[in-house]
Parts: structure tokens; C-alpha cells; sequence
């Protein structure tokens, strides 16, 4: 096991992504080291250590979502995509926390998360278009049109008329998966 996180914190790629099958082939028994890594002081070191904990069918999403507070928007990106990996409903407050990330990939592939995890975010996007600022709606309500849950109904319609052509667009596309593409007109 030492020598494969060696070469996993190598500071090469290639030499790190071809351990990574090897890792995972450990099972539970690599998961505390690995988590451990995610504390190291190198960026490098803690990205990698999500790239194999993502890739690990042991790994806990509430192990995860911690790290979506990481200071490196990288590794809070690489947690983000981790959790598409492990969607779980216990990550849908942080998740919908990292949709308002200052690192806009961070921002949409918390989003991408929130619709692995699927209905049990739906609460907490529905709340986000109540209040948020319009980047962190738009990432809220493209979530919601993938989702494709009927809640989401009421605020795709009031969405249509929103000034921003980007809102409009997937509040469009979100009655379209819904099934209800019909054109909305003001009387």
C-alpha cells in the first residue's frame, strides 16, 4: 500500500492515475489512508487522494463532504465530482452551499451532484430560487429541469419570465422534460 500512495502523491499524472485501479483493489483497508491524505498540506496530494477515494466503491460521502471546504478550488472541484460518484441525500446542504463556489466548475459540478442524488434536492434547489444570487439560480434551476420533478413546476413558470435569457432556457427545457411544452404567452 505504500508504494501506490507514493506513487498517487508522485506529483506524476500517469504514474498516479495508473495506481489508482491498484488502490481500489485494496478495498476498505486503503480508505484511512487515503483519507488522511485528504489533509495533507499539498493541493497536489489532497487531489489525488479524492481522485481515489471517487473511484473507491468504499468510500462515504460523508467522508466527502467536508472536503468541499478545502481552501484549493481544485480539490473542492475534485470533491464535487467525487460526490457525483457517491450521491448520496446527506450531501444536499453542502452541495447546495458549493453552488454559490467562487470557482464556477466547483459551482456546476456541485449542481451535476445535486442531479445524481435526484429528488431528495429538490427542497433545498427549490429554496435556492427563492433567494439566491441569479448565477447561483441558474445552476439551481438547470438542476432542477434535469431532475425532472413536478414541484419544480411552479417556479420553472415563474422562471419564464425572468429578464435573464439563461433562466428562461432552463426553465424552458425543464417543462420540455416534464412534458409540458406548450407555449407560454402573457395575455
Amino acid at each position: 500500500m505504500k508504494d501506490l500512495l507514493a506513487d498517487l502523491t508522485s506529483g506524476n499524472d500517469l504514474r498516479a492515475e495508473n495506481a489508482i485501479p491498484a488502490i481500489v483493489e485494496l478495498g476498505k483497508d486503503v480508505i484511512p489512508a487515503l483519507l488522511k491524505l485528504t489533509q495533507a498540506d499539498s493541493a497536489d496530494s489532497r487531489w489525488w487522494a479524492i481522485r481515489a477515494l471517487s473511484a473507491s466503491p468504499h468510500a462515504r460521502t460523508e467522508d466527502l463532504v467536508p472536503l468541499l471546504d478545502d481552501p484549493a478550488a481544485e480539490v473542492r472541484a475534485a470533491t464535487a465530482l467525487a460526490l457525483c460518484e457517491h450521491p448520496q441525500a446527506s450531501a444536499v446542504p453542502a452541495l447546495i452551499d458549493a453552488l454559490k463556489d467562487e470557482d464556477a466548475l466547483t459551482a456546476g459540478l456541485a449542481g451535476n451532484a445535486l442531479v445524481k442524488i435526484g429528488s431528495d434536492s429538490v427542497a433545498g434547489l427549490l429554496e435556492v430560487m427563492n433567494v439566491a444570487q441569479m448565477n447561483v439560480r441558474i445552476l439551481a434551476l438547470r438542476a432542477l429541469a434535469e431532475i425532472r420533478d413536478p414541484r419544480a413546476i411552479p417556479v420553472m413558470m415563474k422562471s419564464m419570465s425572468e429578464e435573464s435569457a439563461v433562466l428562461q432556457y432552463w426553465a424552458q427545457e425543464g417543462l420540455e422534460r416534464l412534458g409540458l411544452d406548450m407555449v407560454y404567452m402573457k395575455p
